[in-house]
């Protein structure tokens, strides 16, 4: 009888979801469970232990939790259904991110998606049980929302469709909504959306589960346990700001973290690009984190080492364990070189954003000239899907920042369309008289 919940329906079935949407990324059940292995494993012991998934796509989280508690508290409460009815109403707890996802969750964790219909394995009041969906509508600043960022005039819609206002980030006491504490809360959050970049690429998509990470670390809960993309780790995100980064480089309390360079085997349709890490944060714990680093999912011999996040001060997660044997040697010539920019190349590279302030030379900045003269003498690359031209001119005046660098011939590597690097303030080029430096 304690495998019951395994044999009720089939439970692999979550693994076969292809990705809906930018925000609807399934997280599969072989990655749920090694993100479960880093808890300690005797809060599935204790019948008091309260979990919490705030981004509920298809339940999975939910339901591992779940199939885990029934094997731990048998010895406590040998009653089958007791144990089962106390687990789904004292013990699990979700937010889900849509109404189908709500539906979805909910069949995936009681069996129905009407958790008050006789199909439930257990019984309640009401066709929610504790895993809840509310619509909720964002809140406008000019043309922004003033808790995710959101475009008004993508995400200002009627009632027929999805606001993507998700409730776990759309208010200020998120402890509200379930009036109570969590020990452990875990999930997957949705990463992004797309915010007024029609023709651009897909990189200016605009962050968005560094919000979730921060709302469950103001819950304070004992344990939290969330997958995000590897981006923030070199500062190469669209919308996150660097303070957020700062703290995430420099908490302590990240005690695991599992990064992989590449996401394609782990998730279905279109993985994040610069893959994805999952992390466990441990209230109390200040020390070094384990961080392992994989090639893929199916990496068998992954790189690991124990140090914290920000060891060389440099801003970044040196995520090339190797790289940071290199740094170590030059540092023994060079002191501090990784942080010293009179000895480092680092003030004259940039993986994006090197000339652009975010409002001069972005992708839509159209105050260029369209033929060469005295004042305009410097050929700015366009993002033609936005421009239907190749290129244009722009004075060395209006450059925002580094305009030192447009004494040198830089040379720029285009990538593939969609990618970080295939942007038109990234791809400013000069013919000046100096040829020393190849980006």
């Amino acid at each position: 009888m304690t495998d019951f919940y395994t044999n009720t329906y089939n439970p692999d079935v979550l693994s076969c979801l292809a990705n809906l949407s930018n925000d609807e990324v399934f997280t599969p059940p072989d990655i749920v469970n090694k993100m479960l292995d880093m808890l300690p494993q005797e809060l599935f012991n204790d019948p008091n232990t309260t979990f919490l998934d705030p981004a509920c796509k298809s339940g999975v989280f939910l339901r591992e939790i779940a199939k885990r508690l029934l094997t731990g508290l048998e010895s406590k409460n040998p009653d089958l259904q007791e144990r089962i009815d106390h687990i789904f109403k004292k013990q699990l707890f979700g937010i889900a991110i849509t109404e189908m996802t709500s539906l979805l969750s909910r069949r995936s964790v009681y069996c129905s998606k009407y958790p008050n219909s006789k199909y439930s394995i257990t019984q309640f009041d009401d066709s929610e049980g504790n895993i809840r969906f509310k619509r909720i509508k964002h809140v406008w600043k000019g043309e922004k929302c003033v808790f995710c960022g959101a475009n008004r005039k993508e995400y200002e819609r009627d009632d027929t469709l999805e606001t993507h206002a998700y409730e776990f980030i759309h208010t200020i006491n998120s402890e509200e909504i379930f009036n109570m504490k969590f020990d452990v809360i875990i999930g997957n959050p949705p990463y992004q959306f797309g915010v007024g970049n029609d023709g651009g690429n897909s990189s200016k998509a605009r962050a968005i589960y560094h919000y979730f990470v921060s709302q469950a670390k103001k819950l304070n809960p004992t344990y939290l346990c969330m997958i995000t993309p590897s981006r923030w780790m070199t500062r190469s995100v669209e919308g996150i700001s660097d303070e957020w980064i700062d703290e995430m480089m420099n908490d302590r309390q990240i005690k695991e973290m599992h990064d992989f360079l590449d996401a394609s085997d782990i998730f279905a349709g279109t993985p994040p690009k610069g893959g994805v890490n999952y992390f466990l944060w441990e209230r109390g714990y200040n020390g070094k984190c384990k961080y392992i680093l994989y090639k893929s999912a199916s990496d068998d011999s992954p790189t690991s080492k124990f140090d914290y996040l920000n060891a060389r001060n440099v801003g970044i997660v040196i995520r090339d364990i190797n790289a940071l044997s290199i740094l170590d040697k030059i540092e023994k010539v060079e002191d501090a070189y990784a942080i010293n920019d009179t000895k480092n190349f680092s003030s004259f590279v940039s993986p994006k954003d090197f000339f652009t302030n975010k409002e001069v030379l972005t992708s839509s900045w159209k105050d260029y000239s369209t033929t060469k003269n005295s004042t305009y003498d410097i050929k700015y690359y366009l993002n033609k899907n936005i421009h239907k031209i190749e290129y244009g001119w722009i004075s060395s005046m209006i450059v925002p920042k580094n305009e030192k660098s447009l004494k040198l011939n830089m040379t720029i590597p285009l990538s593939p369309p969609g990618t970080m690097e295939a942007t038109s303030e990234n791809l400013l080029r000069n013919t000046a008289k100096y040829d020393k430096i190849k980006v």
